[in-house]
């Protein structure tokens, strides 16, 4: 990584290279109960970051959230940080401030 903060990478297509958020370990509930890691749950989804696309993404945007399988991924070591590289059909919701709240845009 160099003195402007940029990854040494340039992503190509449809994939996009995301941080994790938080760590894999253990959490707590709404009610304030911890539940460790090696508690066996359903298919769980996770929060990341983006911090790089393709020319071809269209969706999302640097900085953005994303949720994403975590079953589905691969990951990447860049200047002594993992990354996660996913394709941008396997991210399932985007949170980011441009998106608008005024509903889902699904015709019911």
């Amino acid at each position: 990584m160099g003195d402007s903060g940029k990854l040494p990478i340039r992503m190509l297509h449809d994939r996009v290279l995301v941080s994790l958020e938080g760590e894999q370990g253990e959490r707590r509930s709404g009610g304030g109960i911890v539940i460790p890691a090696t508690a066996s749950v359903g298919k769980r989804l996770a929060w990341a970051r983006v911090v790089a696309t393709g020319a071809s993404v269209r969706q999302v945007q640097l900085d953005d959230r994303v949720l994403f399988d975590p079953e589905e991924r691969a990951e990447v070591e860049l200047g002594s940080k993992d990354y996660v590289l996913l394709r941008e059909r396997d991210i399932h919701a985007v949170a980011a401030e441009r998106v608008p709240d005024a509903g889902t845009g699904l015709y019911l």
